[in-house]
């Protein structure tokens, strides 16, 4: 018999505040097996991106939305998912998410994912955008010069966010934290921009990659005002690890800070404490482990624990960083319940907590907070 913590919870309708969207249509079981891993690689010889803790994860909770037992076999799992169409599934696993509203990057969308329009037929509740900066810049890019870049992007930022509640920044994956704080200047820019389009104009993919061009998106962005997430930790393998620990920020974050602008941190594992630690000395950061609980799965509670470790429970929020599969978009939300019942749940029976103060908590961490920090929206 669950217990009221555990009910209340289970019935919480959450804002999930940084999420992707679902997938147009039913990919093939290879395909899916590549879905449930960050790696652009396939499986090494003999094994399957399928033994681990996501796609046990899958068959355990995800497996009854599909008529069949927990922790059937996977090829029943495929089988059963294979019957359904891509709308369907949508159906099942959004809504057994418990989610209110989503904030969807449409800055990596891909021809295999739903478009917002269609995200918003398909998703119960609110669908609102999150505007990936570098994503802006590549698409104003070609056939532009270095002098007029600078502007074309800032006008095209102010359209594209016409009805967005917050941006991003791939900083982390592009190049890393590791980088001149300081605002670049506008020669600096136009310089970097001039290697960049010679590039471009010789057949490279527009792809930012150049710290100065990098730096200067960071900084236009805090100028609108919105909230800005940056991805930290744990993701694709084009990322180097070690450059994306949210402490190398530390210099930029004292930089920004009198600007008020929420800095957002994304799933930052297994640096999760050390965003903590800045959530917890700089009022203007915030962060989440989403990312990190979809892929630890049976052991994400630690990460959920961990997480609660040291920043104050106002700057924490819930995400589930799904990418197509609405498996993803269900399993966040399971999963993230879980473990924040197991913590709280224990701290009550120690008696360190009250179930008052535990159901509060859980209550900003779902939805108050990213309420608070994305507003009601613009549009």
């Amino acid at each position: 018999m669950p217990t009221e913590l555990e009910s209340a919870i289970g019935e919480l309708r959450l804002v999930d505040h940084h999420v992707h969207a679902s997938l147009r249509d039913q990919p093939t079981a290879p395909q899916f097996a590549q879905l449930l891993t960050e790696s652009a690689r396939p499986a090494a010889p003999g094994t399957s991106h399928l033994d681990s803790q996501i796609g046990i994860a899958v068959r355990r909770h995800c497996a009854p939305l599909l008529g069949l037992e927990p922790h059937c076999a996977m090829e029943d799992y495929l089988d059963a998912r294979r019957a359904l169409s891509a709308a369907e599934l949508d159906d099942r696993l959004l809504a057994a998410a418990g989610v209110d509203r989503w904030l969807v990057d449409t800055g990596y969308q891909g021809s295999d994912l739903l478009t917002l329009d269609e995200f918003t037929v398909r998703a119960p509740g609110r669908v609102e955008e999150i505007v990936r900066l570098e994503t802006v810049l590549e698409t104003v890019a070609p056939g532009a010069s270095a002098q007029e870049l600078p502007d074309l992007f800032r006008q095209a930022l102010t359209t594209a966010t016409t009805h967005a509640v917050g941006l991003k920044s791939v900083l982390a994956y592009r190049y890393g934290f590791d980088v001149d704080p300081a605002r670049p200047s506008e020669a600096e820019v136009q310089k970097a921009a001039g290697r960049w389009l010679r590039e471009i104009d010789a057949g490279a993919s527009p792809r930012v990659t150049n710290p100065v061009l990098l730096r200067f998106l960071l900084w236009e962005g805090l100028e609108l005002g919105l909230p800005l997430q940056m991805h930290a930790g744990y993701g694709d393998p084009d990322l180097d690890l070690h450059r994306c620990d949210p402490l190398l920020l530390t210099s930029w974050l004292r930089a920004v800070e009198p600007r008020g602008v929420a800095i957002v941190l994304l799933h930052c594992y297994p640096y999760h404490r050390h965003a903590g630690y800045l959530a917890q000395v700089f009022p203007h950061v915030y962060f989440d482990v989403g990312l990190a609980v979809n892929y630890t799965g049976a052991a994400s509670s630690r990460v959920v624990a961990e997480s609660l470790e040291l920043a104050p429970f106002g700057k924490i929020f819930y995400s589930s960083d799904a990418w197509g599969p609405a498996e993803l978009h269900h399993l966040g939300s399971v999963l993230w319940r879980r473990g924040l019942h197991r913590t709280l749940s224990a701290w009550v029976e120690e008696g360190e907590w009250s179930s008052r103060d535990a159901l509060r908590v859980a209550t900003m961490i779902g939805k108050e907070n990213a309420e608070r920090v994305y507003g009601a929206g613009r549009g």
